[in-house]
């Protein structure tokens, strides 16, 4: 549990800091991947799932 808390809050400071879209999606995709392979999982799918979570914080379904 700890960990995941870890990668969350992780991956919130580093998308918050994002000024394109390319940037929202690519640290998304990074922090992702590593989150995923902290926590045991698979980097690829982490990879995709944090894409769409920076794409989804940069067009403003989460985030704005």
């Amino acid at each position: 549990m700890q960990k995941k808390f870890v990668v969350l809050t992780l991956a919130a400071f580093v998308l918050a800091g994002c000024a394109t879209l390319g940037e929202s999606v690519g640290l998304g995709a990074g922090v992702g991947a590593a989150g995923s392979a902290l926590v045991g999982g698979d980097p690829v799918t982490g990879a995709i799932i944090g894409g769409i979570a920076g794409y989804a914080c940069d067009s403003g379904y989460i985030c704005n």
